[in-house]
Order: structure tokens, then sequence, then C-alpha cells
């Protein structure tokens, strides 16, 4: 078996590359078909969030993989391979765990990636493309996870992509709680910044969202207002800071958009705080004046500020991965010799078969039984012990006494 994990993150490209390689969720279920397709186990989870794309097959060609997911996007290889990171066996392993445990993401120990990682997983069974090895790998993955947070302290501060922006608010402004924020989308990112921003004493929210009943149902948490898409041009002027987190494979907000609001509200500064892959906000607001445009990459400073508390913590989550990571191997082994025991239980069977079969039809002919039957012993015995003769043979004749010694051990040569 071998697992294979391939992928591209903010560590490695832009954001304008990340949103190319992106999977929105309404093709996310054809997508892992497709990819699964192109292994021989038939299993793939595709992983796709804002800060990375990730590939985890089993028994799947590197390379093949590679050049899906080139096609499915139709981009050129010259333009994605030297962003992407590949990862086989025990390490790919390893680099789930840690994803997944939020010691890869772009804040240290963010616990929104495990619940993203879970979710990918639940698509990918819905998909069917999920059998005995992904599955127990993203099992015991999700255990690994808790045990991390459960272990040490890495979630012991409320760090996340969601903090961060409101962070970067609070920098701007000197005081957010008299301001008027905008937020869009109503995902999960989005109701961890509602939170933040009620925390910070933030009063005055409005909600948009495709879906105005999922709007509503965080609003009446957060004390905010529901609005619909549609509806933002009518609010966007009134908005202080505006924080956009949605799926759309298109912006949300345009220059001409914003810069009509800017004008409404007589060039008082906005902050603009775009969170999300593809982006929500067309890159170009950014040379309007009064308007402020941060997207993932810009929160860097602040997500540098908040590692340092956690470095301890997590070189105590980087020592379970790496256990738990070997204890996993140690299972994909022992599923490996139960094969190989298999495997050769068939083979001997039907070496077997075969030569009782010639022996039999030979005794129907009204040939001697004895010689039939010492034929049969004579020939069952060369067969089996063929294989291992060639292997002994070749262990002496390069002087491998490992191997050499290994094999006596296997057959039993050293109990004589």
């Amino acid at each position: 078996m071998s697992l294979v994990a391939i992928g591209i993150n903010h560590k490695t490209a832009t954001v304008d590359l990340r949103e190319k390689v992106a999977f929105s969720p309404d093709k996310i279920h054809d997508a892992m078909k497709s990819l699964a397709s192109r292994t021989r186990s038939g299993e793939a989870v595709i992983v796709s969030t804002c800060n990375r794309t990730e590939l985890y097959c089993n028994n799947g060609d590197e390379a093949d993989i590679i050049a899906w997911l080139e096609e499915y996007h139709g981009l050129d290889h010259e333009d994605v391979a030297p962003c992407l990171y590949n990862y086989h066996g025990q390490d790919a392993v390893r680099h789930l765990m840690r994803v997944a445990s939020g010691l890869d993401s772009l804040i240290l120990g963010e616990p929104q990636i495990l619940g993203q990682v879970k979710q990918a997983f639940v698509k990918a069974k819905e998909a069917g493309t999920v059998a005995l090895t992904i599955d127990r790998l993203f099992q015991n993955t999700f255990s690994v996870a808790k045990k991390v947070r459960t272990d040490t302290e890495i979630g012991a501060a409320a760090v996340s992509v969601a903090f961060a922006a409101v962070s970067m608010a609070k920098h701007i402004f000197s005081s957010i709680s008299t301001t008027k924020v905008l937020l869009i989308g109503a995902g999960e990112t989005i109701e961890l910044v509602a939170k933040h921003l009620k925390d910070n004493g933030v009063a005055s929210m409005v909600v948009a969202n495709r879906t105005l009943e999922r709007a509503q149902g965080m609003c009446e948490e957060f004390g905010a207002t529901a609005i619909t898409l549609a509806q933002i041009p009518d609010y966007l002027p009134k908005a202080d800071i505006v924080i956009s987190s949605t799926a759309s494979p298109l912006p949300i907000l345009g220059k001409g958009m914003v810069e009509k609001a800017l004008k409404q509200r007589r060039h008082q500064p906005m902050l603009l705080v775009d969170i999300a892959v593809p982006r929500d906000i067309e890159p170009e607001v950014a040379d309007l004046d009064d308007a402020f445009l941060y997207t993932v990459d810009d929160l860097h400073s602040i997500i540098e500020q908040n590692m340092a508390s956690r470095k301890e913590a997590a070189e105590q989550a980087e020592v379970i991965t790496e256990e738990q990571s070997f204890l996993f191997m140690d299972w994909i082994r022992s599923l490996e010799s139960v094969d190989s025991i298999r495997e050769y239980r068939s083979q001997s069977m039907a070496v077997k078969d075969e030569l009782v079969e010639r022996a039999l039809n030979k005794l129907a002919q009204g040939s001697d039984a004895e010689q039939v039957l010492i034929e049969l012993a004579n020939r069952l015995t060369n067969k089996l012990i063929h294989a291992p003769t060639q292997a002994l043979t070749a262990a002496s004749r390069q002087g491998d006494l490992n191997t050499l010694g290994q094999l006596r051990s296997a057959l039993g040569l050293d109990k004589n």
C-alpha cells in the first residue's frame, strides 16, 4: 500500500494561485470521484480551504495525481509544479495529522482546520471514495488532533484567521466598539469573526448571505441584522469595517460598488478584510483612496506574534504526531503481512491443486499408484522449494549474511 499526499498551501503559493487550484463545494464531490478513479484502490480525499488544497490518495502514482490536478483546473505544469509539496507513506500520515492538529496552519494551532478536514472526509464518504485504509487514516487523525488539544496548550488562546482579521481592525480603529461592521458570508469563519467582534464590544453588525435563513440563525446569537447579498449596495456605505468569507467563485464586491459607497461616505475610511479563496473582493479595490484592503496573506504579522506563545505546545504536539504516525504505519504493515500470507497460501494451494489434478488423471488412466504418489510428492516438493532455494542461493553468492539468516529463520533451518 502506498499513501500519497500532494498539496499547495499558504507557504508555497500566493493567493492568486491557491484560488486557481481550489475546489468549490458544488464540484468537490465529482472531483473526488474523478481523482479516485486515477488510483488503484479507488481511495481519495480532497481537502480544500482558503489556505490549502491537498489531495490524499491510497495506491496512486504521484506524477499521475499531479497531472490530474493540472488537467482538472486547466493549469500549466510549469506554473503549478514549483509550488507543490508531496509526501509518501509515513510522511503523508504525519503531514495529515499535523494539518488536522493545526501545526501546519497559517496561524499555529488554529482549530478551524480540524473541522474542515472532517468535512472533507464526510464528503469523500458521500462520494464513495473512502475504503479501509483511508477511513482508518482519517479516523486516527481525528483522534490524534483531539489528543493534541487535550494534552497540550496548543489551543489555549482563541487564535484563528477570524481572530487575526478582528485584530487588524483593532490596529486601524482606536475603538472598534463604535464601528459599524458588514460581514459577508455565514459560514464558520464569519461566525468566529462575529464572536470576536462581540467580545470586543461591537454592537452594530450586519450579516449578508446568499441564504437569508442561514444568516438569520447566526444573527440571533450575536444581535446582528441579516440581509441578502443583493442588499449589500444599500448597506455598504454605512460600513466602517467589511469582512468577507464566502465560497463564491466570483467576487462579491467590485471596485465600482466600493467606490460608489466611499463617495456616499464622503470619503470616510473603510477597512475591508477578504479572507476568502477565491477572493470575494476585487484586488483593484486597494487602489481606491480611503479603502484599506487586506487579504489572508496580509495577516502574517499578526499571526507571527501569536505563534510565539504556542511554540512550546507545538513541540509537544510534534512528538504526538510522530508517535501516532509510527503506530499507524505499524497497522499498515500488519495489513501487508496479512496480504502476503494470504497470497503465499493461495499460491501454494494453486500448485497443490494443479499437481493433484495431474495425479488423479494418471490414476484414472491406469498408471501405477505408487509411482503416481512418488511423482506427486517429488513435484510438489520441487515446486514449493524452488523460490526459497533461489533466494538462499542469491543471498549466499552476494555474501548477504543478514538476508541469509532471515531466510534460514523463516524456513525453520536454524531449528535443525
